[in-house]
């Protein structure tokens, strides 16, 4: 090696610790994540659903509740759309023709069948049933609370067919399309658990500092209210909220206070953590030089105390994600969440128990496939970020 070639690599070298330890802490965690492939390859998934359930009015060619049901396509399999078949190539993908007729096979039952003589050509950004990706049609208990906005209006659609419906993922037994309730759910389930998320990490932090930065009597007082709610069984607690909801509330009135109770009920364990990092930290030459130097309280806590603890936050909140997520799926799936018409993980999941489908309709746990990705998902995004946000890790 010349001596040129030693000398660049010598700059190289000092320009990269230069460069680390001028990074900023955000600078870090990236660099830090990029280096996981399996973090790294669940945030591109997690994404990917994500914008699936934000633009799902977009992605899906029919409406996901009863008026865009397919009456001649009732439990129907997935339509896979072919280029090629015994008649020849297409450029354009397409799907056979489907007819419904009574079979004396079958006791006269209805049988659908598949006319491979006439074809149905797929097409793109098609005009069908009107959406709004801002659509608040609160009526929330009361009158003060009640909202109706709607905005960004349009019937675009990214694909359709010529003739007839387009299944990806079949039909249930109504003839509503998975596909489109499919990505109605993953946004339905994002909404849940970004509200509830929001509630708990409001509290836990709250709580949680208050407790851990001023102690004595105000830790004691909010160390027994974090203990009797950590007591509260969850689904015994469920089963007297479901009684409690009257049948005349509406969907969206379901929803939020689903959301709300899992949000009451999961900032304990977050809170307690942070509460018992702010008791060793209260204590150090940096916090005495704040509060020295004017501080408030709140200035320390926010400032100071809590993102020394950011790993730890990070962690919490993407593990909370998915255990409020699975939450409401669980609720809904036993019949104590969101039911239809709102289209969620759970209630797209409750026809999954069911012994005929499972013999005969075994595209109804698509959702279920969906509902996993979306966990591990998180799961493994959340174990990433730990890593890159733990000052002693051994990534560089």
């Amino acid at each position: 090696m010349s001596l040129f070639s030693r000398k660049t690599n010598s700059d190289d070298s000092q320009a990269l610790k230069e460069a680390y330890f001028t990074a900023s802490q955000g600078q870090l965690i990236r660099a830090r994540f990029r280096q996981n492939k399996a973090a790294m390859v669940a945030a591109w998934a997690l994404t990917l659903m994500i914008l699936m359930g934000f633009f799902a009015p977009f992605l899906s060619p029919y409406s996901p509740d009863i008026a865009g049901r397919d009456k001649e396509y009732e439990n129907g399999a997935p339509q896979i759309p072919k280029f090629w078949d015994e008649n020849g190539f297409s450029a354009r993908p397409f799907l056979y023709t489907m007819e419904r007729e009574r079979s004396i096979k079958t006791n006269f039952r209805w049988v659908t069948t598949e006319n491979r003589d006439k074809r149905r050509y797929v097409e793109l950004f098609v005009r069908d049933w009107e959406y709004s990706y801002i659509d608040i049609d609160w009526d929330l208990p009361g009158e003060m609370f009640d909202l109706n906005v709607k905005a960004l209006t349009t019937d675009l659609h990214l694909f359709g067919i010529s003739e007839g419906g387009i299944h990806l993922f079949g039909t249930d037994a109504s003839g509503k399309d998975i596909y489109s309730r499919t990505l109605h759910a993953i946004n339905t389930s994002l909404a849940v658990g970004t509200l509830g998320v929001f509630i708990s990490f409001v509290l836990a932090l709250i709580i949680g500092g208050v407790a851990g930065y001023f102690g004595g009597w105000i830790d004691s007082v909010l160390q027994m209210i974090t203990d009797a709610i950590r007591t509260v069984p969850p689904i015994p607690l469920f089963m007297a909220l479901a009684a409690f909801m009257p049948d005349s509330w509406s969907s969206e009135t379901r929803f939020f206070f689903i959301a709300s109770i899992l949000g009451l009920i999961g900032w304990p364990t977050l809170a307690r953590r942070i509460r018992t990092h702010l008791l060793t930290e209260r204590s150090q030459e940096y916090v005495l030089a704040a509060e020295l130097c004017g501080a408030s309280s709140s200035h320390v806590i926010r400032r100071h105390l809590l993102p020394s603890f950011t790993s730890y936050i990070i962690v919490d909140l993407m593990i909370t994600f998915p255990y409020v997520v699975r939450s409401e799926t669980a609720l809904s799936f036993i019949g104590l969440g969101l039911t239809d018409p709102v289209n969620s993980l759970g209630s797209l999941m409750q026809n999954v128990s069911k012994a005929d489908v499972i013999l005969n309709y075994q595209w109804y746990f698509i959702p279920v496939l969906f509902f996993i990705a979306f966990v591990l998902a998180f799961v493994f995004v959340g174990d990433g970020l730990r890593d890159a946000a733990d000052p002693y890790s051994k990534s560089k």
